[in-house]
């Protein structure tokens, strides 16, 4: 008879080989968006379909959930009891979500998605959604066909199924009421910001920033606040991202506008979060839930984090502020710190979610999350999407649009498929808040680390409360465990108070 031991071997080898072959698709992906020739789309979706098939293949085999059925009611006992028990439960989750989807709506996902961003990025670059409504319109068909085939839960909507894969438990009602809290809290502080007159000198941001000095500080100010470049890179995109291949590979990814210093920087800040996620995951864990990111709402939570919590923060620019200076010469040297620390945290509505200030962030969030529910559900059709986002956007911030580009197309998401994805920013912003409050208490001298341009203790904190983890416990029992509270919007109100109000005098 088969040990437990022997099957529970079994089972991660079964797992490895499955993630690393999943794996070579994730540098497929990135290398589509980074380095591939434009007349490769069709090619690069045919070995992207071939390749999500076998992945679906080996995770849905009869084996694998005779292992899994074996091992679900094992009492495991010994030091790795835990990660034992965590790695048979979300591997048997996974397994039970994955062998409801057909393999050849698996494959179909696969190319549609890989020749619709390059569609998308034609009609982005274009400002044309006509470029991109045909695919838009099969993404949707498919996305419903895999919510119905994994199955609404009771008293659910079919997005609620999508919104599971990334953001485990949650649902659209759940999600729904947590941003009518929040959204009742932030528009007040905006408005009061806008009535109080004063301005942010954001046009400090405007100036000419050539890119080869952008490109020196990306790199530099990543590996400052500890990501690895023995493993992983820098490169360029049109929709910056972070791909975590496996161990030793991380790729980030990054974008450069010489008239605009955030663009790059706090996106390379908020890549690098993710990146530095991924090379905390235990190396010896690939390929199996203990090795994996919690959720998508913690991985944002490390980008969010970095990027706002300590990129935009007053001690961040007393000690960093000289180096930008030297990067950039005669281009700052009227500024001084109070001035920057102003400029970028500027709160202006914009038209890019990527560049929206900390205020009005969640706002976007929450547009995407209503229209992207309405298109499953088919209450509204990819005809009528931008009008519907226009519509919504002067609703919510005042201003329409002035092409697709800065409205329905301006995101990578919608054309990759991953519909359920937007709602773990503000979940991410949400979390981020309450864990950085955590360090603080905790770190003493936080500010004062972060103003001498000191972060391995930060780091180190993220990594033995969050990263080495991965999916032993749940998104709630993380930050339960962190923070000793369960997840609140408190924290991030506080925040955002504690910050903008000083800032525009109100």
């Amino acid at each position: 008879m088969t040990s437990a031991d022997e099957m529970y071997d079994e089972l991660l080898r079964l797992s490895a080989k499955a993630a690393v072959l999943g794996s070579c698709g994730s540098v497929l992906g990135w290398d589509r968006e980074t380095y591939m020739p434009p007349a490769g789309a069709e090619h690069r979706s045919e070995q992207l379909s071939l390749l999500a098939g076998m992945v679906h293949e080996q995770t849905t085999s009869a084996r694998l959930g005779e292992l899994l059925e074996a091992l679900s009611e094992t009492e495991f006992d010994g030091d790795a009891a835990a990660v034992r028990r965590a790695n048979v439960r979300e591997m048997r989750r996974a397994w039970q979500r994955a062998v409801r989807l057909p393999g050849r709506l698996v494959s179909e996902l696969a190319k549609v998605t890989a020749l619709a961003q390059q569609h998308w990025a034609e009609a982005r670059g274009r400002g044309d959604y006509s470029i991109f409504q045909p695919w838009l319109e099969q993404i949707v068909s498919l996305k419903r066909e895999e919510a119905a085939a994994v199955g609404i839960p009771a008293g659910g909507e079919p997005y609620d199924a999508l919104l599971d894969e990334y953001e485990p438990g949650a649902t659209s009602a759940t999600i729904a009421d947590v941003f009518r809290g929040l959204r009742e809290q932030i528009v007040p502080l905006l408005q009061a910001i806008r009535e109080s007159g004063r301005k942010a000198p954001a046009e400090i941001l405007h100036r000419h920033y050539s890119i080869d000095a952008q490109q020196k500080l990306a790199r530099q100010v990543a590996a400052r606040i500890g990501f690895d470049f023995e493993a992983g890179r820098l490169d360029t995109t049109t929709h910056p991202f972070c791909s975590g291949t496996g161990p030793g590979d991380c790729r980030l990814t990054t974008r450069y506008d010489e008239q605009f210093f955030s663009t790059s920087f706090f996106g390379t800040l908020h890549e690098a979060g993710h990146g530095m996620y991924e090379q905390g995951l235990p190396a010896a864990a690939f390929g199996t839930p203990a090795g994996t990111a919690t959720s998508l709402g913690i991985h944002e939570s490390q980008s969010r984090l970095w990027e706002n919590l300590v990129g935009r923060s007053l001690p961040f620019w007393e000690g960093f502020l000289p180096h930008v200076q030297q990067i950039f010469p005669g281009v700052l040297d009227d500024v001084d710190v109070a001035h920057f620390y102003s400029a970028v945290n500027s709160v202006e509505p914009s038209f890019i979610r990527v560049e929206a200030d900390e205020v009005t962030y969640n706002l976007h969030i929450m547009l995407r999350f209503d229209l992207e529910r309405a298109l499953i559900s088919g209450d509204l059709s990819t005809a009528d999407l931008p009008a519907a986002w226009d519509d919504r956007f002067d609703h919510d911030f005042g201003m329409r649009p002035l092409s697709a580009a800065d409205g329905c197309l301006q995101d990578i998401h919608w054309s990759a498929g991953l519909f359920g994805y937007f709602p773990t920013y503000a979940l991410g912003n949400m979390y981020a808040s309450q864990l950085f409050d955590a360090a603080r208490q905790q770190l003493t001298d936080l500010d004062d680390q972060i103003r001498r341009g000191e972060f391995q203790q930060l780091l180190q904190w993220l990594r033995s409360q969050i990263h080495q983890h991965g999916q032993v416990h749940s998104a709630a029992e993380l930050i339960q465990m962190a923070s000793g509270q369960p997840l609140s919007d408190r924290p991030l109100v506080q925040h955002l108070e504690q910050r903008f109000r000083p800032l525009y005098g109100i």
